[in-house]
């Protein structure tokens, strides 16, 4: 049986998404949990991989395995999150079709970029804190460019793994929240690195160092120096990613998830 995994980590422990030797990752905590409470090997294959210190309110991961008799998928989840160390939780739990794939059955993914404005001991791991506020309208302006299918070569990591840049970019824009900002950017796919070029380069032009004109020719230029730096991973979250209604097949929509669309 195939199913899907609604998580969420602080990303402040981890080294990214992905298994790497040598260091912690949320994906090789996950398998060895997993493993460990259905006492057979379970590997774990996520949305997307997000950077190390990059955290998720909602990621999705698929895996493949049979539940022991007497072992249903609620106690599956409680027995899983006893296992965990406290930085990632599991919320949800639910079967799918069998080609059903958390990361090529997604339609979209929403990730938002907090900066704080007012001092906050307790946000410290978890937004950018700028001392001076950015010229918002300036930076929208710029945003407003991200729209539509382009080719985000100029903000992706060098020597990437993706096979084309093309993106298509349904929202990008900056929002006021109390005592700060957000960044939120929803596209069908993202390049590695992307969220934090942007939000870093967006940045530039919210402090009077590049106009969104020169935002404009620096992202048509498709070349990654002419970008702003990254922005730092604490303040970026994975907050959404959508599906399809049709790959849970005769299964219910899980409660309160209005992640799954016939759209």
């Amino acid at each position: 049986m195939r199913y899907f995994l609604h998580l969420a980590y602080d990303g402040s422990a981890f080294h990214g998404w992905q298994i790497q030797p040598g260091v912690i990752t949320v994906q090789q905590e996950l398998d060895r949990c997993l493993s460990q409470v259905l006492r057979q090997p379970v590997y774990c294959l996520g949305s997307g991989r997000t950077d190390s210190g990059v955290h998720a309110s909602h990621q999705v991961a698929h895996f493949d395995a049979d539940l022991p008799p007497g072992l249903d998928e609620a106690t599956l989840l409680y027995r899983l999150n006893r296992a965990l160390p406290p930085g990632i939780r599991c919320q949800v739990l639910h079967p799918v079709l069998p080609e059903a794939h958390a990361r090529f059955s997604a339609k979209a993914r929403t990730y938002e970029y907090h900066v704080r404005l007012t001092p906050d001991p307790f946000a410290a791991s978890f937004s950018l804190y700028l001392d001076r506020a950015p010229d918002v309208a300036a930076m929208n302006e710029a945003a407003a460019m991200l729209l539509g299918t382009h080719d985000f070569t100029t903000f992706s990591k060098v020597k990437g793994a993706e096979k084309h840049y093309n993106c298509t970019c349904f929202e990008a824009g900056w929002h006021q929240e109390p005592g700060g900002l957000v960044f939120r950017i929803r596209a069908n796919r993202f390049v590695r690195g992307m969220v934090r070029l942007v939000v870093g380069t967006l940045l530039s032009v919210g402090r009077g160092k590049m106009s969104p004109q020169e935002f404009g020719e620096v992202f048509r230029s498709l070349n990654r120096v002419h970008a702003g730096g990254a922005a730092l991973a604490n303040g970026l979250f994975l907050c959404r990613v959508e599906y399809p209604a049709e790959i849970l097949g005769d299964a219910a929509l899980p409660t309160g998830l209005p992640y799954f669309s016939k759209a």
